[in-house]
């Protein structure tokens, strides 16, 4: 029986109200919810003592109640002391919690609780942990579970009990028919594909816990290989379609990019120089350029992609350059303008909050040919956009968007058979592990040289403790003029968290720093009032800015020259150093401050090591990856990418021969096995191939 076929409502308890749930996260057969694997498990199968609990982890631990209060402070909460009998305590704490909850936890109760481990203000404790009530210690009920517990990706609405009872009503299903095998018979792994998902999704008390939990498992190991297959023939797909297309053929007769790199008060480094050739080529060939370049921050990547901008509007074709942020498509329009506009070339503007009008002229303007460089968000590929005579697409922070999505900016160009030419950047340097499997679609460049002047940015770790001491420093860079970011993890007060507020260090440093102008901004700001921020700062009109990530990427003001980071621990290696980037863009020393709190777990440490030791991105992205796994480095917060399911680079990079040799044999040997791979693995992520 072909498992794709049989719709999600047919297993138990799955009506339309749920489906529709589950067709959020892409499960709407048989076949995507058995696919649909876990990300983790939790391990109830022990009791951890009271005493021996540690930061960080989740575990399962038992006590009695000593006390239990409801507290009134910033946020009303339920706070709940358990004990056990040599008085070690630890506190439960809930925030959203009922009267029939706050009964079950009156003192003297015995409880068994779940969750992550938290250092408090006054001991350790869980915040909204699982719990029950127990009559005793003897109570068969307080004895631990006997297998892992998986935890799956859900959506708003479905929690993980009802993910379990789906899966469950899906494996009985598998019971009775048999999963279609499609990779060759010639791999033996061990473990059939049947197998593999019953013990992947409900390990049973015989698995090897650590083996499972570390990915080792030959059921994980399994699954592992074929996903990598069908991304790997994915891939694969893509250029094959390629190759069967045409491009403009841009023929570098004129002289607008050599006007462009005159015009520049200062000269390009031999990186870019290099770079600019290898795009020429491409541009020259006759075949469509699919090509990522890759930069550190501050490399010049931008003003490589002007150059190949430059040449194909000479050439008589169009240009569009997309960012992923408001932000950072601002930014490319003030350097696009400031290169372009005094050659005579104006450029457009589009995003999805313009004017009614302002929206006419622009969707008309790129209708008719007028405007050569277009300039915007995700608005740009949208249905009513259509281009004149598109001949390039220009994609910033490319991990941000999907295959698909970076097809459909290209399909903007399609004219009979002819498709523009692709340009994609990225100034998060990408692993090669990571640039050969999840980006083997494109090929690549990379910037590695640092324009001259720019000096390297020094990098301090300090204790939340020593937090005045770090506002005088910062009082003492407004004095000398000079400008500062103030990077917070969180918009709001989250005691769950215990990360400190952008809107309440605004007021702590407005209070501590009465003579320096402060201003803020975050992501859930209106556009407008974000812009009138952030053109403020990079104006001088404010001397300091207290931000959210939002800064990430797209802020340009080489007068910034200190970056304090709160709550460094929380963030990845990456993302730590895209935000330091913010600084030393130019030639003056900069600075950047790590703010953590106490108790560090030993991968933070690894984390604020690495960036006090190197500023090579790359270097960073290779450790990040050995830290995070590639589905982390890759962005959970990108649109329309496709994520591994359970392959991990880093670990499984040992199978990518095999993945090589097995895709090439499916390719020749067994053709009608590439599309049920590709679907069973991407799905609705799998690009449309044959309108690449």
């Amino acid at each position: 029986m072909d498992l794709s076929s049989v719709a999600v409502t047919k297993l138990k308890g799955v009506g339309p109200k749920l489906a529709d749930k589950l067709k959020r996260l892409k499960i709407t057969s048989l076949q995507d919810v058995l696919f649909h694997l876990p990300s983790r498990y939790q391990d109830r199968t022990r009791i951890v003592g009271i005493g021996d609990l540690v930061p960080g982890l989740e575990v399962m631990t038992t006590g009695v109640v000593v006390s239990c209060e409801v507290l009134f402070r910033r946020r009303r909460s339920l706070l709940c002391v358990i004990a056990d009998r040599e008085s070690n305590q630890l506190s439960l704490r809930f925030f959203h919690f009922n009267q029939q909850q706050q009964q079950r936890l009156r003192v003297g109760t015995r409880v068994r609780c779940f969750g992550e481990v938290r250092r408090g203000p006054q001991q350790l404790e869980m915040v909204h942990p699982e719990f029950q009530t127990v009559s005793s210690a003897s109570d068969s009920s307080d004895a631990p579970e006997n297998a892992l517990t998986p935890v799956y990706p859900v959506t708003e609405g479905l929690h993980q009990l009802s993910m379990r009872k789906i899966t469950q009503a899906a494996l009985e299903y598998l019971k009775s028919f048999d999963v279609e095998e499609l990779l060759p018979e010639s791999v033996n792994q061990g473990v059939s594909l049947k197998q593999a998902l019953m013990t992947v999704h409900r390990p049973g008390a015989d698995v090897d816990i650590d083996a499972l939990l570390q990915g080792n498992h030959a059921a994980v190991q399994r699954l592992v290989l074929e996903e990598l297959v069908a991304h790997r023939l994915s891939v694969q797909q893509i250029r094959n379609a390629i190759k069967q297309q045409g491009a403009p053929l841009i023929n570098i007769e004129g002289d607008l990019c050599q006007q462009l790199v005159s015009a520049l008060p200062f000269e390009l480094t031999n990186a870019q120089l290099r770079v600019i050739e290898e795009l020429k080529s491409d541009l020259e060939g006759g075949m469509p350029m699919l090509r990522l370049v890759q930069g550190d921050v501050g490399s010049g990547k931008t003003l490589v992609a002007a150059a190949a901008a430059a040449m194909v509007v000479d050439a008589g074709y169009q240009v569009a350059v997309m960012a992923p942020t408001e932000i950072l498509a601002e930014q490319h329009l003030v350097s696009f303008s400031g290169w372009f506009e005094p050659l005579g070339l104006k450029i457009g503007w589009l995003k999805g909050k313009l004017g009614a009008k302002q929206k006419r002229d622009a969707l008309e303007s790129i209708a008719l040919g007028h405007t050569k460089i277009a300039v915007g968000t995700h608005a740009l590929f949208q249905q009513d956009v259509s281009f004149n005579k598109l001949g390039l697409t220009i994609v910033d922070e490319q991990h941000r968007f999907g295959v698909h999505q970076r097809l459909s900016l290209r399909e903007k160009g399609v004219e009979l058979d002819v498709v523009p030419h692709q340009l994609t950047m990225t100034a998060t340097p990408i692993p090669r592990t990571l640039a050969m499997t999840s980006y083997a679609d494109l090929d690549y460049s990379v910037i590695d040289e640092l324009p001259p002047g720019r000096q390297a940015i020094t990098t301090v770790a300090i204790p939340n403790a020593r937090r005045i001491e770090v506002i005088e420093r910062v009082a003492e860079a407004i004095k000398q003029g000079k400008q500062v970011y103030w990077v917070c993890t969180l918009i709001e007060e989250s005691e769950a968290l215990q990360a400190n507020a952008a809107e309440d260090t605004l007021i702590e440093l407005q209070e501590c720093l009465p003579d320096a102008r402060v201003s803020l901004v975050h992501g859930r700001m209106h556009a407008t009032d974000k812009e009138r921020a952030m053109m403020q700062f990079k104006n001088h009109e404010s001397d300091l800015l207290v931000a959210t990530t939002v800064i990430e990427v797209g802020v340009d003001v080489p007068n910034a020259s200190l970056i304090i980071i709160e709550n460094a621990e929380r963030l990845g290696l990456s993302q730590l150093h895209q935000l330091r980037g913010r600084v030393g863009r130019g030639s003056v020393q900069s600075s950047c401050v790590l703010l953590f709190e106490p108790g560090l777990s030993q991968r933070a440490r690894d984390r604020i090591s690495t960036l006090r030791e190197t500023n090579d991105g790359f270097l960073i992205a290779e450790r990040d990856l050995e830290l995070r796994g590639a589905g982390e480095v890759l962005g959970t917060r990108q649109t329309g990418s496709a994520q591994f399911r359970i392959a991990d680079l880093m670990r499984d990079k040992k199978l990518l021969p095999a993945v090589k040799t097995i895709t090439d044999d499916i390719t020749a040997n067994h053709p009608d096995r590439v599309m049920p791979l590709i679907m069973r693995w991407l799905g609705e992520e799998s690009p449309e191939y044959g309108n690449v």
